[in-house]
């Protein structure tokens, strides 16, 4: 989730603000639509896959397009902001969905 400090825009009037606390919201009230997102975007995933792209060159171009989204839409500083906690989150497992080796 980004989100920007209060009273820090991302230069658009009508994107909400954003903060940079990569800590996950208590609660978020988007979250089926998030839930919804990542249904579609695995079932793309698989597609090519299935036609036969290789999964990490899925994966890059998942990331790519993600983060061209955040950018139109934050900005690049906020969206730099926002993955300078992947390292972090990374390494503490926040994306592994199976027992690593």
């Amino acid at each position: 989730m980004i989100r920007e400090s209060a009273g820090v825009r991302s230069g658009a009037s009508d994107v909400p603000p954003m903060h940079t606390d990569t800590s996950p919201a208590p609660f978020e009230a988007d979250l089926d639509d998030k839930r919804a997102a990542l249904g579609y975007v695995s079932e793309a995933f698989a597609e090519g896959c299935l036609d036969g792209l290789d999964g990490d060159c899925m994966a890059q171009a998942a990331l790519f397009a993600a983060f061209q989204e955040l950018v139109t839409t934050y900005g690049e500083e906020a969206t730099a902001r926002y993955a300078e906690g992947f390292p972090d989150r990374i390494r503490a497992g926040g994306f592994t969905t199976s027992p690593q080796h």
